[in-house]
This record gives C-alpha cells, sequence and structure tokens, in this order.
C-alpha cells in the first residue's frame, strides 16, 4: 500500500450530510429545510458595523484570542445573563464560529486513550472531534418524545477513564431543552469522577414556551470544571461570519488558545467588531427572536401534521425530528432522498445523528429557520405525499 493516502483517523468519518444535502438542494430546486442557516436578513445593525468596520480598515490582524472589546462584551454578557463570573483576559478565547472552539477544546483538554461521553442523537462534530483528539467516543442515547436520557445509562457510561462530557442545549438535531434537574444528574457525576462539562450552547437565544435556558456552567461546583462554547451565528442570523467563542476556567484557557492559534491564528476582525455591536442589543430584542422563530416551530408543527408526519415538539433551537417508518420506504435516507428529487423538499436523514444509523429510528430533520413564504412553500410541495 503506498504511503501517500489520508491519515486513517479520518477514514471512519462520513462527508458532512449538511453540505451534501444543501448540494442536493441546489441541484433539484428543493426547498432547502436540510442545513441549519436562515434565509432571512440578518439585523441591520449589526451589518453596518461590520461595513463600518471594513470601511475604518480594520482589516488585519486582532490579537489571535480576539479584540479586548468582544471578550469583555462576551464576558459580561455571560455574567449578567447567568450570574457566573467570567474574566475576559483569562477565560474567553474567540475562534472562528463555535464548531473550531469545541475542535480547540477537544484537543486543548483531551489526551489520547481518554473517553468522552456524548449524547445521541448529536451533531455530527462531536464524535469526530474527540477522536482527533484521540479520544474514544461513549454514546448515550436521548429517548423520543421528550429526548429524556436514562440516569442509570448514563451512569455506567462514567468511568475512570471519562476525561469530559459534551452537552448540547438547547440541542441539535431535537430541540430538546435540558431541563435543570437533568443538568443536576450530569452535574453529579462530573463531580464525583473528575470530569469536565464541554457544553454547546450556540442557541441559547432560542428557547420557547417560556423555558429557561440553564447553562451547567451555573450549578454549584461546575463553574470551575465546565467550557461553555457558543457564537454570533445562530442568534443574530450570521451563519457565515464564523465568529464563536469557548468561555473556560483559566486553568484550561491556555491549552485551548494554543490549538486555537495553531489551527486559525485568529477570527475575521471585521465581525469581531460586530459582534460587539450584536451582544450590546436590548433585551427585548431577545424576547421578539424566541417568539419569531417559536410561530415559525407552530406553522412548522401544523404543515407537517397537515401531510401526515409524527413530528416532535422542540422546546429550543430551530428544527423538529419527524417520524418517516409511515411512509414505506427502506431508510430515513432513501425516504430524504425521495423528498429532494420527487418533492422538492431537503431534509437531513436523522440516521445520520447516529454512531450506527442502523440502529437509529426512521426520522428526519426539518429546519425552521426560514422565512414563512418558505415553509409554506414547502407546505405545498408537500402535498404531493398524499397523492
Amino acid at each position: 500500500m503506498s504511503r501517500v493516502r489520508n491519515a486513517k483517523r479520518v477514514t471512519s468519518f462520513a462527508d458532512s450530510v449538511f453540505g451534501e444535502m444543501s448540494r442536493l438542494a441546489k441541484l433539484h430546486n428543493a426547498v432547502n429545510l436540510s442545513q441549519g442557516f436562515p434565509d432571512f436578513e440578518a439585523p441591520a445593525a449589526v451589518k453596518e458595523a461590520a461595513c463600518a468596520s471594513i470601511r475604518n480598515e480594520h482589516n488585519q490582524y486582532a490579537p489571535p484570542y480576539g479584540t479586548r472589546e468582544l471578550r469583555d462584551a462576551i464576558a459580561t454578557d455571560f455574567t449578567t445573563r447567568y450570574g457566573v463570573p467570567v474574566i475576559a483576559d483569562e477565560q474567553v478565547t474567540v475562534c472562528c464560529g463555535s464548531t473550531e472552539a469545541m475542535m480547540a477544546v477537544m484537543l486543548g483538554c483531551i489526551d489520547p486513550g481518554d473517553e468522552v461521553i456524548v449524547f445521541e442523537p448529536f451533531y455530527e462534530n462531536y464524535g469526530p472531534d474527540a477522536i482527533m483528539a484521540g479520544a474514544q467516543p461513549k454514546f448515550v442515547r436521548l429517548h423520543a418524545p421528550d429526548w429524556t436520557f436514562d440516569p442509570d445509562e448514563l451512569k455506567r457510561a462514567f468511568s475512570n477513564r471519562t476525561r469530559a462530557i459534551v452537552i448540547n442545549s438547547p440541542n441539535n438535531p431535537t430541540g430538546k431543552v435540558f431541563t435543570r434537574a437533568e443538568l443536576e444528574i450530569i452535574a453529579s457525576l462530573c463531580l464525583q469522577w473528575d470530569v469536565m462539562a464541554i457544553s454547546d450552547e450556540i442557541y441559547e437565544r432560542i428557547v420557547f414556551d417560556g423555558r429557561p435556558h440553564v447553562p451547567i456552567a451555573s450549578l454549584p461546583g461546575m463553574a470551575d470544571r465546565t467550557v461553555t462554547t457558543s457564537g454570533l451565528s445562530k442568534t443574530y442570523s450570521v451563519t457565515g461570519w464564523r465568529i464563536g467563542w469557548a468561555i473556560a476556567p483559566a486553568a484550561l484557557t491556555g491549552g485551548i488558545r494554543k490549538i486555537h492559534d495553531f489551527l486559525t491564528v485568529v477570527a475575521p476582525t471585521p465581525f469581531m467588531d460586530a459582534g460587539v455591536v450584536a451582544l450590546s442589543m436590548p433585551p427585548e430584542s431577545y424576547v421578539a427572536l424566541a417568539a419569531d422563530y417559536q410561530a415559525k416551530r407552530d406553522l412548522m408543527l401544523e404543515i407537517l401534521a397537515r401531510h401526515g408526519f409524527t413530528a416532535y415538539r422542540p422546546g429550543g433551537a430551530y428544527y423538529t425530528i419527524a417520524e418517516v417508518a409511515k411512509f414505506g420506504f427502506g431508510s430515513d435516507t432513501e425516504f430524504a432522498q425521495y423528498l429532494i428529487k420527487e418533492v422538492g423538499v431537503a431534509t437531513i436523514p436523522g440516521s445520520s445523528f447516529y454512531i450506527d444509523p442502523a440502529s437509529a429510528p426512521q426520522t428526519v430533520r426539518f429546519c425552521f429557520s426560514k422565512r414563512n413564504e418558505t415553509l409554506l412553500e414547502a407546505d405545498r410541495r408537500l402535498a404531493a405525499l398524499g397523492r
């Protein structure tokens, strides 16, 4: 065998299903309810702040870990909302999106041979991130309809080899918002086994029905063992700007920053300037954001029910999972391909969010971060399923 080949570490990774489904959506002129990006405008003030930064020649490298202004804004925002003291210089690292932040945390805090617990269904990066860090992911299943976990199963997943557990709340793909009681179970196990929590909170502002978002870092004993990742992408409809961050205990920040520096050096300067403006938006704007998304969720659920889907009601984020076995296809991937090519609606096969797709229930994920006109066009096209 030639030594000129891909590294062994990537041989177990599948290609990203998100990019592929968006490619197929464009090819077949399908309504794209697959990849998680809005098709409506970002806030005008945030866009103007980025343009002003460019016009003012803020076009060169910023400090590697983020501008002081943005790091201060991130720290102040987190402390104000959740009561967790954050020192920007010691704890905040600005990255190229929360996805890079997660990778920097894994490489900076996890050693080869460690185990990392991941809830499934899971966002596709978590398993590969752990593997690239040399760790072994262990999966604990969330069960529909409320996407709860079995506490006993979770307890069995912890061992002396466990270094970290990954939490994503609100969750992609299910829309689950972890309750305080659930987070207390996780926190008690982290304390018992001396394990860190890596908490992906990119959808933290998008919660429904009066639910609170509870960061696990705010629970007793967890601030010193939690790294929280988030970013601008979802809240401000700027997924292409790639501004994310990690808030870490000071003892972990050095490792995260070293990895970030070697991975990407620094995030885009003008978009960091715009992030300062974004984080200064008034509280009522976030109330309106959640209300708008809740209305879109309700519209999406109405549409799916009308066309024979059993969809699970999400508590946050902007996705819903729907069962598709009743439609009689061999797999959810086959059904998703049919929807794109014959019906004209793009989704994500739910099995792609499981480590063993063959053991997963037949579902698809619908993204509703779209204009109402887009959702209603999907409604019109889905009528073909009943013919």
